[in-house]
């Protein structure tokens, strides 16, 4: 039995990280439409650091690059999708599919919202703020965050484990990136987000639990890119 429970244990992880390699590899096709050279494209300079990060291959990262640049033949044609809606509780939710077949993708988020409440397109959007946002950890003991915010041009920051988030205008999410590693800072995440500007508070852990199993099954889903919760 310690075998056999070791090896669902390894299964699991392997396929855990198939699916992480899997989005991954979509978004670098689908950054890689605005060119293939991170030099001249934020997002797929983004994505690049992102699958280093998860220690793909160099080889890996190529191909995918390639595919989205289309420079070889037969590469899938991913386009992204949004869904807003809520989650059990009245929860908004805002969820980003990366996918090479809507009807699929549409079919399939239907399907997990069946707990929740699937709403239009603008259903949920307005009670969110649309941002970049930089995981960063310091340079050393005692940097000040707020200083580096300041020059980094970043709009807000909040403290998280170990680092800190700064937030900034979509449009300058690869500029403060980079201001912030001129500065000594290790930049670990950069990303486009949707913020809950009025979160709900739930206090029951029954019911915040099955918030929680709502928003991990639809996260499992192949297609979806990112999962964005407006809960306290």
């Amino acid at each position: 039995m310690g075998a056999q429970w070791k090896q669902k244990g390894r299964e699991a992880a392997a396929n855990a990280k198939g699916k992480v390699f899997s989005k991954l590899a979509k978004e670098l096709q689908i950054a890689a439409r605005g060119g293939a050279d991170p030099a001249t494209n934020a997002r797929l300079r983004m994505a690049v650091e992102a699958a280093r990060k998860a220690s793909m291959t160099r080889d890996t990262m190529e191909r995918a690059i390639k595919k989205g640049a289309g420079l070889l033949e037969g590469a899938a044609q991913y386009e992204t999708v949004v869904y807003e809606g809520f989650a059990p509780h009245h929860v908004p939710v805002i969820v980003e599919c990366l996918t090479d077949n809507k009807n699929r993708t549409s079919s399939n988020v239907r399907v997990l919202f069946r707990k929740g409440q699937l709403g239009a397109s603008g259903s949920v959007s307005w009670d969110f703020t649309r941002l970049g946002a930089i995981e960063a950890t310091p340079p050393a003991a005692g940097a000040d965050p707020e200083e580096a915010a300041i020059e980094a041009g970043a709009q807000d920051l909040e403290p998280d484990e170990g680092g800190t988030i700064f937030y900034s205008e979509p449009t300058e999410l690869d500029a403060v990136s980079k201001a912030l590693g001129e500065r000594g800072w290790t930049v670990s995440s950069a990303k486009l987000i949707w913020k809950a500007k009025n979160p709900v508070a739930l206090d029951d852990e029954t019911k915040r639990a099955e918030v929680e199993a709502f928003l991990a099954a639809i996260d499992d889903d192949d297609d979806v890119e990112a999962v964005f919760v407006g809960l306290a």
